[in-house]
């Protein structure tokens, strides 16, 4: 039996049995072809932005040395170590060829109801907007989100570039499901201008986002590049599924929407072709305690 045909076989059993969802490491178009019509939910993918760079992320150690060019405690001499920990290829020579029979298949495999969204930046998501209008059709467009934030460097140059895109597509605009109560409220900007019964319960979000980004030393990092936040996806899943039903990244990197999907109840399916992906979604999510019935399937 090839592995084309075990991935087959292992995805229906999953979907068929009880398990709270599956990581995949592979080719995600290998695996979006084998997949059932309209299994899923939700699909969110944060696929590469095209930046033109390895993205990386890297650790600074200061060690002693007798050659260091730092004077510590006692006048002991020290030099500061630099380690690439994790990395990347973000360059793609035509990144739509790479990306359009993914979100055609994406729209396969979504539900009648479901929802896809599609985070990227300024530098493709004006391109990807005619892309999905074709695949999916321009009245199936819900929404495009702005996840803004504010941390990291400013150029003096231009205007700082602190936000992010998210593209909203529906598969049915008559008939998609969306719950707006069910998200995590935020505090209104003027507190004072509504009743204490409103400030406190929150206001609803609406299509800007201000949310941090990962904090490089809070408990949620895991170190893996491009990490999004918790909070983001949590926003996602909650307003477009329901306890139970199938949610997919299909560029799932550290593995961010299977956290989120144990925790609130949806099953899921992740996958990415990076090995170091795949073992930081392995660690995060069996401290979870779903560890050892999660599926992990290499192809």
């Amino acid at each position: 039996m090839d592995r084309c045909q075990r991935f087959v076989d292992s995805i229906s059993d999953i979907f068929r049995g009880t398990a709270p969802g599956a990581v995949v490491l592979g080719d995600n178009l290998g695996v979006l072809r084998e997949l059932p019509k309209g299994s899923f939910q939700v699909i969110y993918v944060d696929p590469p932005f095209n930046t033109g760079r390895v993205q990386t992320r890297q650790s600074l150690k200061t060690t002693r040395s007798p050659s260091g060019k730092r004077k510590g405690f006692k006048g002991e001499s020290y030099e500061t170590i630099k380690t690439t920990l994790k990395s990347y290829d973000d360059i793609f020579d035509d990144y739509w060829s790479f990306l359009e029979p993914r979100i055609v298949e994406a729209w396969r495999v979504l539900a009648p109801t479901g929802t896809f969204y599609l985070h990227l930046d300024y530098r493709e998501v004006h391109y990807a907007k005619v892309l999905l209008d074709a695949v999916f059709g321009r009245e199936c467009f819900l929404n495009e989100i702005i996840w803004a934030y504010d941390y990291g460097a400013r150029s003096r140059r231009r205007w700082p570039t602190k936000h992010d895109n998210i593209l909203v597509y529906v598969k049915d605009p008559d008939n998609y499901f969306f719950d707006s109560e069910a998200v995590d409220r935020e505090p209104y900007m003027a507190p004072s201008l509504v009743t204490e019964e409103k400030a406190a319960k929150g206001k609803l979000p609406t299509d800007v986002w201000w949310h941090t980004i990962v904090s490089p030393t809070g408990k949620e990092k895991t170190g893996y590049p491009t990490q999004k936040p918790e909070g983001v996806l949590r926003r996602i899943v909650q307003a477009s599924s329901k306890e139970g039903d199938w949610v997919m990244d299909f560029f799932s990197g550290s593995g961010t929407l299977g956290k989120v999907a144990l925790d609130l109840g949806r099953r899921f399916l992740l996958v990415d072709n990076n090995e170091e992906a795949f073992s930081v979604t392995k660690r995060r999510l069996g401290e979870e305690g779903s560890g050892s019935q999660i599926s992990y399937i290499r192809l």
